[in-house]
């Protein structure tokens, strides 16, 4: 007969065992599902709101010369160095540019010339006549006939002669146009045209130069979404940077905006135009420019990040006191809420929204202060292989200072686990 101490014996070491194997397990859930927050500091500073865009840079004004007659170029001018005129050339109002072969409009000139003195001389011969007929009149010797003859002969020899003028006076201006010069002073940016090539001006003029009046001053034509150009206007700042200038930031003003939208794949753009200074002369001709218009700013205001304002603990996770409906919910577009730990829960903190980009908002608030630490997000801490956690029923293997097994000998030499050698 078995003694009763035994059987209460055996009940308290399956008890024992049992809470062991509970706590072993409870133990290695919290260590593989433990909550912890990623943090962030209130700071203050200053914050931008731009609007970002891209454009190319444009002269102010520019101006194309072309050829009003047709003909073969057989000369290029000399710029204002004396060198012969191409792609950078600085000219003057005036500058010969290039020269077309005038053979063909030299000679109708001096038909035009031909035509004019045959004209005069018929008028000076009508002009006699009419005016002995005025002598005379009409009278038995000059037949009233005769008499009008002689008067329309004189009125069609003047109208000739101005013909003659006229068709001389166009002759020489084609003549003219055959020297094709600068009409303003500026640089050229554009040459294209080369010697012995023919131009043909027939509905349009053909275009030879493109000469930019002032390169000190440059404008930038910027495509910008319908959904941002109610926050643009006249005289609003404005910086961009291009590619020829890593790292360099150049300043401009809002000039105009046109009202020719765009439309491409249903997405309806319009052009600003942003007006900035170029006297160092590094701002190209049509470099593409990355703009940005400055929408708003504030200075040394508390800045939290926009996740912050974003993240919303579960209801278990707030303090007791806090837990209300109000507190998780944002009052309205000014308002918002972030969430410090207070002990082992969380607690909210009101606040009033300002200014915000993509990363950081202004804030306001009784109680947010420059240095809080603020919750952005949740992140569990994952069970590591060498976070400690074992099961107490799986025999362990002990691990010597030089990190060998101690279980068992090492080899047939007999050697202990202590890495000593066999005697």
């Amino acid at each position: 007969m078995k003694h009763p101490l035994n059987k209460i014996v055996i009940v308290i070491i399956a008890l024992v065992l049992i809470g062991v194997i509970a706590m072993w397990y409870s133990r290695r859930s919290a260590d593989g599902q433990a909550v912890s927050y990623s943090t962030a500091e209130v700071k203050r500073g200053n914050l931008l709101i731009t609007i970002s865009a891209t454009g190319t840079i444009e002269p102010e004004e520019v101006v194309d010369v072309g050829a009003q007659v047709a003909g073969m170029v057989y000369y290029f001018g000399k710029d204002k160095d004396g060198n012969t005129v191409d792609y950078g050339s600085v000219v003057e109002e005036g500058t010969v540019l290039a020269k077309i072969n005038d053979s063909l409009y030299a000679a109708d000139v001096a038909l035009a010339t031909a035509q004019l003195q045959e004209a005069n001389a018929k008028l000076y011969q009508a002009e006699r006549d009419w005016s002995r007929a005025q002598k005379l009149g009409p009278s038995e010797a000059l037949a009233e006939s005769s008499y009008d003859a002689y008067k329309s002969a004189f009125d069609t020899a003047k109208a000739n002669v101005a013909l003659s003028q006229a068709t001389l006076d166009r002759a020489q201006i084609n003549l003219n146009y055959c020297t094709i010069k600068s009409p303003v002073k500026g640089v050229i940016i554009d040459r294209r045209v080369n010697i012995g090539q023919t131009v043909v001006s027939s509905l349009n003029a053909p275009s030879l130069f493109l000469i930019a009046k002032d390169l000190k001053r440059m404008q930038v034509w910027v495509s910008v979404n319908e959904t941002d150009i109610g926050n643009i206007h006249p005289g609003q700042a404005v910086t961009f940077t291009v590619d020829a200038y890593p790292g360099e930031i150049f300043p401009g003003t809002v000039g105009k905006i046109r009202y020719n939208a765009t439309m491409t794949q249903n997405v309806v753009t319009y052009t600003v135009e942003v007006i900035t200074e170029n006297s160092s002369g590094k701002l190209f001709p049509y470099l593409t420019a990355n703009v940005k218009f400055e929408v708003g700013s504030s200075s040394n205001v508390l800045l939290v990040p926009n996740a912050a304002l974003r993240w919303s603990p579960k209801p278990e996770e707030i303090s007791p006191e806090f837990r209300t409906a109000s507190t998780t919910e944002t009052q309205g577009a000014a308002n918002g809420v972030v969430w410090m730990q207070q002990g082992t829960s969380l607690r909210p903190i009101k606040v009033r929204l300002g200014l915000s980009d993509s990363t950081k908002t202004e804030v306001q608030g009784d109680e947010i202060k420059e240095g809080l630490r603020i919750i952005t997000g949740q992140q569990q801490k994952q069970q590591t292989a060498d976070s400690g956690t074992t099961n107490p029923f799986v025999p362990q293997i002990r691990r010597s200072r030089s990190g060998s097994s101690s279980s068992g000998s090492t080899g047939s030499t007999g050697s202990s686990s202590s890495g000593r050698g066999s005697r």
